[in-house]
């Protein structure tokens, strides 16, 4: 029988800067930007909301939507997330349930609706699409996170833009969009976005940027005119403040789980380096020679999107996959390679074996290993003893990581699975 490394559990010091109110400062700066006078009593006022595990995401949206109605307005919430939720708008509702947002929560009611109107064409010829029920109302606020995108690098990448674009545009602007590939990402999205903000009745925008541990560090109310420019430096901010893996090579990347909850991919490209994308890359990101998905986490309900970027999985997780939710999803984006089936076997133990197996190495016990809960928790983790190694003589790692475990054996259950 192989023989497995040995591993350590490590706690990874990271920057994590936090807004401690947020909800104080989210009304300071919608009113910094004048809501009170953008709003006109008794209109109706849509504000966006997202498929992404945004940290407080009720919270956020409720104390926008008290803001709306304290100046006069009747707030109504929308899904913004382009295909998701199998493009229907009960599964849209759905995916808003599981992030807790309901209409209880936010104190509004929420309107789904996959209809959309075209607001015109780019030079070019692209249609640009909008929820139907957003363009009918008085006003538009758009509520997101800006975060660096799990499939392409730009100077806009996921934000209020992409939201926009892509989510407000439904199944029809997110297909427009990611049909083309590269240039749908890089140049349609902004141009896309300044129409909408041209031709939709957009009054504000809130944007998000969450720290390595999935807190709130900053929130800006963002006027249309603003949102571009402001976007592309809240961005930078992001990337400043993700978390990373530490290391530059990996043998094997073990994940615990994936899942829409987690990225728009399953598990954030960012982080393991894998685009879909040729020519995009992340340069930060370490070299990782196999990737094996262990399950599915609860909230993706069964969207697999991702699992074709590992090299190995479970039976577990393979038996969990909701094909017309994960093919729906990732064909909408351009994208049949993250939707791909890898190799599944029936327990964790064997589908770790057998990514050691085909790395190639001399002995296995030297193996370069991370196991992971997920790629948005990196603060916590396991490394190999080889690892360990390479921590103890980096005085750069050394100063980052404080190791809180003595090396040992990894532990499986009677079914060959690993303890939690």
């Amino acid at each position: 029988m192989m023989i497995l490394p040995r591993m350590v559990e490590v706690r990874q010091r990271i920057e994590a800067p936090r807004l401690e109110d947020y909800t104080s400062a989210i009304r300071r700066e919608l009113r910094s930007k004048g809501i009170q006078d953008k709003i006109r009593p008794g209109s109706r006022i849509a504000i966006t909301a997202g498929s992404r595990g945004i940290a407080h995401y009720p919270e956020i949206l409720a104390t926008v939507v008290e803001e709306v109605r304290g100046a006069g307005g009747e707030p109504f919430l929308i899904p913004a997330m382009g295909s998701h939720g199998g493009a229907t708008p009960e599964g849209q509702l759905r995916v808003l349930r599981s992030l807790g947002i309901t209409p209880e929560a936010v104190g509004a009611p929420i309107m789904a609706s996959m209809e959309v109107d075209m607001v015109g064409r780019l030079d070019d010829g692209t249609p640009v699409y909008v929820d139907r029920m957003a363009l009918r109302a008085d006003g538009i606020i758009v509520v997101g996170r800006v975060k660096p995108h799990t499939d392409f690098k730009g100077r806009i990448e996921s934000g209020l833009m992409k939201m926009m674009a892509i989510g407000l545009g439904k199944q029809k602007g997110a297909e427009t969009i990611h049909g083309r590939g590269p240039e749908g990402y890089h140049r349609l999205i902004p141009e896309a976005a300044r129409m909408i903000m041209g031709r939709a009745p957009v009054v504000l925008g809130l944007a998000i940027v969450e720290n390595a541990r999935h807190e709130i560090a900053i929130v800006k109310a963002l006027e249309p005119h603003e949102i571009e420019a402001e976007e592309e430096r809240l961005l930078v901010k992001a990337k400043e403040l993700m978390a990373r893996l530490p290391f530059k090579e990996i043998d094997v990347l073990i994940v615990d789980e994936i899942g829409k909850n987690i990225s728009g991919t399953g598990m954030d490209t960012n982080v393991v380096g894998r685009f879909w994308l040729p020519g995009e890359a992340e340069p930060r990101a370490p070299r990782i020679r196999r990737i094996v998905v262990l399950d599915l986490s609860e909230e993706t309900h069964g969207n697999a999107i991702g699992i074709g970027l590992a090299d190995f999985t479970t039976q577990r997780a393979f038996s969990k996959i909701d094909y017309h939710e994960t093919f729906v999803n990732s064909l909408t984006a351009g994208s049949p390679e993250t939707a791909r089936i890898p190799i599944h076997l029936p327990s964790d133990r064997e589908a770790i074996a057998m990514a050691l197996r085909t790395c190639w190495l001399a002995d296995t016990r030297d193996a370069r290993v991370v196991r992971i809960r997920n790629t948005l928790e990196l603060e916590r983790f396991w490394i190999s003893v080889s690892l360990l190694e390479t921590v103890k003589t980096d005085r750069e790692l050394s100063s980052r990581i404080e190791v809180l475990s003595e090396p040992r054996e990894m532990q499986f259950d009677i079914l060959g699975n690993l303890a939690r």
